[in-house]
């Protein structure tokens, strides 16, 4: 890259190119949908044997192939979009210092140099000061001029001024376009290798191995586009001001960035649910890909969840899965609402806890907790949705002692609760944050984050090991707002304080939190405190507890079980659940406090 190219060089004709293939894009997504939607389901319905065997498997291939086109062409039309705005800036700047230089008579040379007059008087002999030629400084290399030795150049030096009025205003101009063509060249090569990168191999087979290239080459189109991102996408702003972006936006607009940055706007929060579903429903399976033939365990536990996932949006459902989050960041994101949160009254967003990441447990349990609590809460009001948000890396063995997690978790469950309230469309939609588990803990930092849980009118805890503050007014929605559920043979919910469980590894009963939990009452008989502060539970808190069915009691409880990652004890997993053997009590009550309808909770008297 040189001057004179940048100068020549027409940012529309990129633009153009990439509506170009937007239109390629959008074309064989038409086509995609019309072969899965209309062609291939009536095929299915009239036609059976060999012969429609064949049929649907040629049209499943035809079907990739489309779907594949659209996922390329809309990267190379991001790529070129991306490179036609960020290429304008320098190219401009390179043209107001190229003016400057004809306005003073200054001759710009090829090689990007530039020769000025003679001026001023040499103070001894009365003669004009020569002219000369100076080279810009582009920040790597240093400039030099020729105002004291003619024709060759020599490097500037602030001991050595030249006299001639010319020589500063010249080299000014030259560092100008000497920095213009340098930033342009780092653009042009990012994007070069972005580009040529999007090739799709020679013939019509579109496997697994295809899809996995096509998932790096989203990764590749962002990381050449972040400087381009950045300057287009409200990333440091609100989840309100995105959703006002978002809104601004032409429908062009919406499928060139669903196109090209799905990573990006799948998992943005203040971007419409049905939005981030279309689209994660596009990543789940670059992701998919990505996994496949990687063979470390976290990949693999993260493939299974992905699949299991996966399954489970390709099934269906009443009321509808939305998947508005996913990502293979730390131990896997996904965050799966069950009913539209965007057009429901009632929303409900769980942060699950310890052991829980991206594995085949989440796909097939965790998220059946958000299943329950949305087909529960719309016998209530069906207009109801509930979500089980993944948005952090929960504590997976002995951190969950700690807070670091729940405190690194907060500001991102409250980014996420921000974008529900930014889109939805009701004017005052009821929205409850749930905790199970270490997830309490979370909910807990996260009321204590400035401005407390955006739109949060009532918090649920459940299984709380302690979240964090003292009393339940301090949580911020008013302590009759806040609602907790204890079953009598949960063993988190009666775990020592620090203070106990020093007294324990020092007592009688043996050594570590087992002999603190045996040593407990002797220890600080009469205390509410439990691991994280004062027992939610407790009436010092001063939450309304609801009712739960005791569940099955642990003979020997062993709290060695609550600090590794096999945390499945049924007292502590059941509170969700409405089916049997589990506990209804608790899975209609917190339905009911979902919908809004405290009236019908069956409350229990609190510790």
């Amino acid at each position: 890259m040189d001057h004179l190219t940048l100068k020549a060089l027409k940012p529309t004709e990129y633009a153009e190119a990439a509506d170009g293939y937007h239109a390629i894009s959008s074309t064989a997504g038409a086509a995609l949908d019309r072969i899965d939607k209309q062609i291939t389901a009536t095929m299915r319905k009239a036609n059976k044997g060999e012969a429609a065997d064949a049929a649907l498997k040629q049209l499943r291939k035809l079907s990739e192939n489309f779907h594949y086109t659209q996922a390329e062409c809309g990267l190379v039309a991001a790529a070129l979009d991306g490179f036609s705005a960020e290429i304008a800036a320098p190219r401009r700047r390179l043209n107001e210092a190229l003016d400057d230089a004809e306005a003073l008579a200054y001759m710009v040379n090829t090689d990007g140099t530039i020769t000025y007059p003679a001026g001023g008087k040499n103070q001894l002999t009365g003669e004009p000061i020569p002219g000369g030629t100076v080279l810009g400084n582009n920040g790597l290399i240093t400039g030099n001029d020729t105002g004291f030795q003619s024709p060759g150049l020599v490097p500037r030096s602030p001991q050595l001024k030249n006299p001639n009025p010319h020589h500063a205003r010249a080299a000014e101009i030259a560092d100008r376009i000497a920095h213009a063509v340098r930033e342009a060249q780092e653009i042009d090569d990012r994007y070069s290798k972005a580009l040529n990168k999007l090739k799709a191999a020679p013939g019509l087979n579109v496997d697994s191995k295809t899809w996995a290239d096509a998932a790096a080459d989203v990764d590749v189109v962002s990381a050449a586009a972040s400087q381009y991102l950045q300057d287009q996408i409200p990333l440091d702003k609100s989840a309100t001001d995105r959703k006002e972006w978002w809104d601004s936006l032409s429908v062009e607009q919406r499928e060139e960035y669903k196109a090209g940055f799905p990573e990006i706007i799948g998992n943005l929060d203040g971007i419409p649910s049905t939005v981030r579903d279309e689209v994660n429903r596009e990543n789940i399976r670059l992701l998919i890909a990505h996994l496949e033939g990687q063979h470390d365990e976290a990949s693999k536990e993260k493939l299974e969840g992905l699949r299991g996932i996966q399954n489970k949006l390709n099934a269906g459902s009443q009321p509808p899965m939305l998947l508005l989050g996913i990502s293979l960041d730390g131990n896997g994101r996904a965050i799966v609402a069950y009913g539209n949160p965007d057009t429901s009254k009632n929303v409900s967003a769980y942060a699950p806890g310890l052991g829980t990441k991206l594995d085949a447990e989440f796909a097939d349990g965790t998220v059946k907790r958000a299943f329950y609590t949305a087909t529960e809460a719309q016998k209530f009001d069906a207009s109801s949705s509930s979500i089980v948000w993944l948005g952090y890396d929960a504590p997976q063995s002995l951190d969950v002692m700690t807070t670091s997690d729940a405190e690194r978790g907060a500001p991102a469950y409250n980014s996420f609760m921000s974008g529900i309230t930014a889109t939805n469309e009701n004017s005052d939609p009821h929205v409850t944050a749930i905790g199970h588990s270490y997830g309490s803990r979370l909910v807990g930092g996260a009321t204590q984050e400035a401005g407390g849980i955006p739109g949060a009118d009532d918090i649920i805890l459940v299984g709380s090991p302690g979240v964090g503050v003292d009393k339940a007014e301090d949580l911020g929605v008013g302590k009759d707002h806040v609602w907790v559920g204890a079953a009598e043979n949960d063993i988190v919910t009666k775990l020592p304080s620090s203070k106990e469980a020093v007294a324990g590894t020092m007592g009688f009963f043996g050594g570590g939190p087992a002999g603190a939990y045996l040593g407990a009452e002797v220890a600080d008989q009469g205390d509410d405190d439990i691991w994280f502060g004062k027992d939610p539970a407790s009436k010092a808190f001063g939450a309304n507890r609801f009712e739960t069915l005791p569940g099955p009691e642990l003979v020997q409880p062993v709290y060695s079980d609550v600090l590794d990652s096999k945390l499945d004890f049924e007292a502590h997993s059941n509170y969700f659940s409405p089916e049997a053997g589990k506990d209804k009590i608790s899975a209609q009550n917190i339905a009911a406090i979902v919908a809004g309808h405290p009236e019908y909770v069956r409350r229990e008297t609190p510790r």
